[in-house]
């Protein structure tokens, strides 16, 4: 699913009224139907409703929305927010509500906003997508006793006061607890700094024009089931070991053996032909114990990593899941020079690499490298905000050539070319120790397999996400391990191969 600016949102507006043709009220009512449609389902009308209108064309849609809904037996009282301008739309909807003489009430100032209850439903129809500047003075009260009121908070489109792809800073926003937007995700939604105000998102369809879709090129995009079914790689009759991938994962140290054996027993999970684990002496016994399934090379090092040979020419290789900081640059420095046809740089390998960044320019084209958000600010720098973050991640991908999973709830991927996925799968569960491991090891067994980096980048987040999501739903989040993801990757592929879920 692409993820449009407002700008480009609004460009479909216009596109799909001139080419349906359809004309904008309409478009609006249909917009208005499916917000109804929704809330029908998921309230009675024993209800009351308290629905606030903004000036524009997103209080439009809110009167709308009120008609239809004092049409379907609900009880809807409603606030208009003065203004020295009303959109076209919104007087026409006005019109429609005075039509069936039901009572506006309009806020001129802060004595006239009504008493909020926590038993109410409050619908905020006061901005949306178009928004561009803080809410100040009355706009800005009357969202600050939304938020006090402790009732059931509804936003149309957007939650009133924040930014679609921008950061809104300190704003006055509503703190939704379910936003129904339009069409498509917005950028917005999918970034840590809005997690409190935007709740449970909804997308409605209103049916704006697909070719708009088809032909406009969007910055960003939510990686669907749709798109990994796309690239999913079923295996040939007459396939052999060899067909899937010969890969060698370079990981331990004395204490943290278990960083490597998670990362080699998904990588094993993810349908990697052969795996060959490259581990310090200390951790033989764990490996050969633990994962059976794969061959066992020793470094010269007791502890951890020191001189690494790699004895052989590999299709990809991991590094630096439970490594410590000891082994220095001068291991990854010899990996670099190795030339590794696929590079995943994980964990330690990325905290050793932030401390000697002469080496940035020898990171292999197309490599895969997996920071969380404190590691890739080690790596790269800090950002002011996570819309400025995106666009340094996208800047360090296409200056270095390679692919940067920014891992989070929508893990965002930095491609070379510089277009941006978010991941939408996953869940918090997975927020505990060894995920990380398992992620770099199912990028290692698929990229075995997959000659395209982009596509093992995207499939091994959406993939990692869907078998933490099955987890969660076996196990609950509070009880996942790490293990568990692995423990549900067949099932997880099983659901890609069947198409059973279906994630935005």
């Amino acid at each position: 699913m692409k993820i449009f600016s407002a700008g480009q949102i609004k460009a479909w507006d216009e596109y799909t009224i001139q080419h349906e043709p359809i004309a904008s009220i309409d478009l609006m009512e249909r917009a208005s139907i499916g917000c109804v449609a929704w809330l029908k389902k998921n309230f009675n009308r024993s209800q009351k409703i308290i629905l606030f209108c903004g000036p524009g064309n997103n209080g439009g849609d809110g009167l709308a929305i009120a008609r239809l809904m004092l049409a379907q037996g609900f009880t809807v009282d409603i606030y208009v927010l003065q203004s020295d301008f009303f959109s076209t739309d919104f007087t026409v909807n006005l019109q429609r509500l005075r039509s069936i003489s039901r009572p506006v009430n309009y806020i001129i100032q802060e004595s006239d906003i009504p008493p909020i209850s926590k038993d109410v439903i409050v619908i905020d129809a006061l901005f949306g997508y178009g928004l561009n500047r803080p809410l100040q003075e009355l706009a800005g009260m009357l969202v600050a006793r939304i938020n006090a009121s402790g009732a059931v908070i509804i936003s149309i489109d957007m939650p009133s006061g924040l930014f679609a792809h921008k950061t809104s800073g300190n704003n006055m926003i509503v703190r939704a607890t379910c936003t129904l937007t339009f069409q498509v995700m917005k950028l917005a939604f999918l970034l840590p700094e809005n997690a409190d105000f935007t709740g449970d998102v909804e997308i409605i369809d209103i049916g704006l024009h697909e070719s708009f879709y088809h032909n406009t090129p969007g910055e960003f995009e939510l990686v669907s089931s749709h798109f990994i079914q796309s690239i999913y790689q079923p295996r040939k009759k007459f396939s052999h070991k060899g067909t899937f991938g010969n890969t060698a994962l370079i990981a331990g140290s004395y204490g943290m053996m278990g960083a490597a054996v998670l990362a080699a027993r998904a990588c094993l999970r993810s349908g990697v032909g052969k795996l060959t684990c490259h581990i310090p002496e200390t951790g033989y016994e764990i490996l050969q114990s633990s994962v059976p399934e794969a061959m066992c090379v020793t470094d010269s090092g007791n502890r951890f990593h020191s001189k690494l040979a790699l004895v052989a020419r590999y299709d990809a290789c991991a590094i630096g899941p439970g490594w410590g900081m000891e082994p220095g640059a001068s291991v990854i420095k010899s990996i670099f020079n190795k030339k590794p046809r696929r590079l995943i740089i994980d964990a330690d390998a990325l905290n050793i690499l932030s401390e000697n960044k002469a080496l940035y320019p020898q990171i292999p084209p197309d490599a895969i490298i997996t920071p969380h958000p404190k590691e890739f600010e080690r790596l790269f720098g800090a950002s002011p905000d996570h819309f400025s973050r995106l666009q340094l991640a996208l800047e360090k991908a296409r200056e270095l050539g390679i692919y940067i999973i920014l891992k989070g709830r929508y893990s965002f991927i930095a491609t070379p070319g510089g277009k941006g996925y978010f991941n939408s799968t996953g869940n918090p569960g997975m927020a505990t120790a060894g995920s990380g491991d398992v992620l770099t090891g199912m990028l290692l067994g698929l990229s075995g397999q997959y000659a395209d980096a982009g596509h093992v980048a995207l499939m091994g987040a959406y993939l990692h996400g869907l078998a933490g999501d099955l987890a969660a739903a076996a196990k609950t989040e509070e009880a996942m391990v790490a293990g568990d993801i692995i423990d549900f990757l067949p099932a997880a592929f099983q659901t890609i191969k069947n198409g059973q879920i279906r994630y935005l």
